[in-house]
């Protein structure tokens, strides 16, 4: 099974010029704590080629809601930038199979 099939919605986004923020709203305490159990942080950090040491979790479960932030590889609006909003890299989590 893969996150999209268990969850409401994955959302990313620009957490500001230097950091991305990935938003997986589960919907229910049972999504959520699939999604918590079976997504690791290090399987997040291979998805999107980055170091895990440099990955911040959060798993609020009053919301059901687990979030990953992380450093943007390259700061928004840099010439170099292919994805000015962050969009992009929520496709690439809710892809996963869950463990």
């Amino acid at each position: 099974m893969i996150v999209r099939d268990v969850v409401t919605k994955v959302r990313s986004k620009n957490a500001g010029p230097f950091w991305l923020t990935i938003d997986i709203f589960c919907g229910t305490p049972d999504a959520f704590a699939r999604i918590r159990d079976g997504l690791s942080t290090d399987r997040v950090a291979t998805a999107l080629a980055t170091d895990p040491a440099t990955i911040k979790r959060f798993d609020i479960a009053p919301l059901h809601v687990v979030k990953f932030s992380l450093p943007r590889p390259t700061v928004q609006g840099a010439l170099d930038d292919r994805d000015m909003h962050g969009a992009g890299w929520a496709p690439l989590i809710a892809e996963l199979d869950l463990n």
